[in-house]
C-alpha cells in the first residue's frame, strides 16, 4: 500500500486550512520518514510497518534531534497515519504505539507583563524613527504571537485596520484597538521617515529604506533587552512564547492558541499549558 503524502497535504490545505509553514513542516517530516522506510525496503528488510516506525524512532534518537523536534516528527507521523486509516487507505494505524519523548517545560522562556513593559520602555526613551518602528514591532509581536519571520515579511497591504487584523498566509491574526491606533500612526507618520522608495511594500524598514531583516530585528531586541537588564532571557521568540502564555492565562483554550500560533500539532502548543501550571 502506497503511503500517499500528497493526498494528506491536500487534505490539510483544503479541509484544515493549514498555513504554508505548517504544510511545509508536515511535508519535510513525512518525506524524511518515507526516505527512511524506502531505504529499508530497498535493502530487502521486510519488517511490519509498525516495526519500521519503531526503528525510525530509534533512528531519530541516533541523529540527536532535540526532544521537541523528535516529538514534532512523531506527531506528524501519527496525524498522517490517522488520516490514512480514516480515509480507508490503511486498515490499521502502525503509529499507534509510537512514544514521543517528553519535552521539558523549561524549554520556552517568557516575560511577565512587568518584564515586557521594562523591555518596551527602552525604545520609548528614544525619539528616532527606528525607535518608533521598534515599539510597533515589539507591541505587535506581543499582541499577535507572530513568528519573527512573519513579522519582518509583512507588507503594508497585509494590515487590515478596519477589521483589526493582519493577513498572514492562510490565517488572520487579530489585534485590539490600541494596536490598531499604533499601526495607523506608524503608517501615517513614522514609517514615512524611513521610506526612500515609494514603491517599497515592506511594513518595517531599515535605515536605508529596505526591508528590515530577521537578523536585524534579533539584534535590536537583544540590545533593548540588555539595556532593560533582561539580556539572559529575551529573544524575539520570547515574545511569541509570552503571547501564548498570556492567552492561556486569560482563558483561551489550547485549540485557540494553536490556531493563533499556526502550530501544526497541538503537542507544540501544550508546552505553554505546562509552563502555565508550573508558574502559578
Amino acid at each position: 500500500m502506497k503511503w500517499d503524502v500528497g493526498v494528506f497535504l491536500e487534505y490539510l490545505a483544503k479541509a484544515k486550512r493549514c498555513s504554508p509553514n505548517t504544510l511545509s513542516a508536515y511535508h519535510n517530516d513525512l518525506q524524511q520518514l518515507l526516505d527512511y522506510v524506502g531505504v529499508k525496503k530497498l535493502k530487502g528488510m521486510a519488517q511490519s510497518n509498525e516495526m519500521l516506525l519503531q526503528e525510525y524512532l530509534l533512528h531519530l534518537r541516533e541523529k540527536r534531534y532535540s526532544a521537541a523536534t523528535t516529538a514534532r516528527k512523531i506527531a506528524s507521523a501519527r496525524s498522517f497515519f490517522k488520516f490514512m486509516v480514516n480515509s480507508g487507505k490503511l486498515g490499521e494505524n502502525p503509529a499507534k504505539n509510537l512514544v514521543s519523548p517528553q519535552v521539558s517545560k523549561h524549554s520556552a522562556t517568557f516575560l511577565s507583563p512587568l518584564e515586557y513593559h521594562r523591555l518596551v520602555a527602552e525604545p520609548a526613551k528614544l525619539s528616532s524613527p527606528e525607535a518608533k518602528r521598534d515599539i510597533v514591532m515589539l507591541e505587535l509581536l506581543y499582541a499577535t504571537g507572530l513568528r519573527v519571520s512573519e513579522l519582518v515579511a509583512l507588507n503594508v497591504d497585509d494590515i487590515d485596520l478596519n477589521n483589526c487584523c493582519i493577513r498572514v498566509a492562510n490565517k488572520h491574526s487579530p489585534f485590539d484597538h490600541t494596536i490598531s491606533q499604533l499601526l495607523e500612526d506608524f503608517l501615517r507618520q513614522d514609517r514615512l521617515d524611513l521610506l526612500y522608495n515609494e514603491s517599497e511594500k515592506a511594513l518595517f524598514l531599515n535605515r536605508r529604506g529596505g526591508r528590515l531583516t530577521r537578523q536585524g530585528f534579533w539584534q535590536i531586541v537583544k540590545n533593548y533587552a540588555a539595556r532593560a537588564g533582561l539580556s539572559s532571557k529575551v529573544t524575539p521568540h520570547t515574545l511569541r512564547h509570552s503571547f501564548a502564555l498570556q492567552k492561556l492565562r486569560n482563558g483561551a483554550d489550547l485549540q485557540q492558541v494553536q490556531h493563533l500560533l499556526g502550530h501544526a500539532h497541538i503537542s507544540s502548543t501544550r508546552i505553554y499549558k505546562q509552563i502555565q501550571s508550573f508558574s502559578r
